[in-house]
C-alpha cells in the first residue's frame, strides 16, 4: 500500500505533515506528490517543503484500490479545482473501491466531486455544505471513515487522521501502539 499526499501552495502544514510523519512511522509507505510542477511547495504558514515527486513523474494508472490518496486542507484546497488530471483521478480512484482521505477545506472537493454522496464526512466548520449528498457528521465527530473514504475536522484533528489510516491499514493494535508512541494515548 501507498499513500499519495498531494500538495499544493496554501496546504496547512500541520494537517500534511503530522499525517505524513505518523505514517511513515508506522512504516506505511506515503509519497509526497507535488500538483505544482515545482517540487518545493509553500504551506500557508510559509513553510517551503521538498515533494517526493511531481504528479506527472507517477503513472497513475498503475495504482492499486490499497494504495489511498490524501488532500491536505488549507489555503490551497482551492488549487485543487485547477488540477484536472487529479480531479479526474479522485473520481476513477472511488469509482474503482479505492481508498481516499481528505482533511479539513479539502472534503470539500470529494464533496463537489459527489464522491461523498450517501456517505458519513466531516469537514473544517463552514464547509459542510460543500459536502454534497453526504450524511455531514458534526462535533464531537473529528475523523471518519466510511467504506473508503476518511475525512477529518482539521489541523487539531490530523493525529487522529494518522491514527485513523494506521487502523484501517494495519488494524486497530498497530493503530493504538502508534498512539501510545507518540504520547497521543495514554493506555
Amino acid at each position: 500500500m501507498n499513500v499519495y499526499v498531494f500538495m499544493t501552495d496554501g496546504f496547512e502544514t500541520v494537517e500534511a505533515l503530522a499525517v505524513i510523519d505518523i505514517l511513515r512511522r508506522a512504516q506505511i509507505r506515503t509519497v509526497t506528490v507535488s500538483i505544482t510542477g515545482s517540487h518545493h511547495i509553500t504551506s500557508s504558514q510559509n513553510i517551503t517543503v521538498k515533494a517526493d515527486a511531481l504528479y506527472e513523474d507517477i503513472d497513475f494508472d498503475k495504482i492499486s484500490t490499497d494504495d489511498m490518496l490524501f488532500l491536505p486542507g488549507g489555503a490551497g484546497t482551492a488549487n485543487y479545482y485547477k488540477d484536472k488530471a487529479l480531479l479526474d483521478l479522485l473520481v476513477k480512484h472511488a469509482e474503482n473501491g479505492g481508498w481516499i482521505a481528505a482533511i479539513c477545506a479539502a472534503p470539500s472537493v470529494l464533496g463537489r466531486l459527489r464522491i461523498l454522496a450517501g456517505k458519513k464526512a466531516v469537514a473544517f466548520p463552514g464547509y459542510e455544505d460543500e459536502l454534497l449528498d453526504a450524511q455531514v457528521l458534526r462535533c464531537p465527530t473529528r475523523v471518519v471513515t466510511d467504506g473508503h473514504i476518511i475525512t477529518a475536522r482539521g489541523m487539531g484533528c490530523a493525529i487522529d487522521l494518522g491514527l485513523e489510516i494506521i487502523r484501517q491499514t494495519k488494524g486497530e493494535a498497530a493503530a493504538r501502539e502508534m498512539g501510545r508512541k507518540c504520547q497521543y494515548l495514554d493506555e
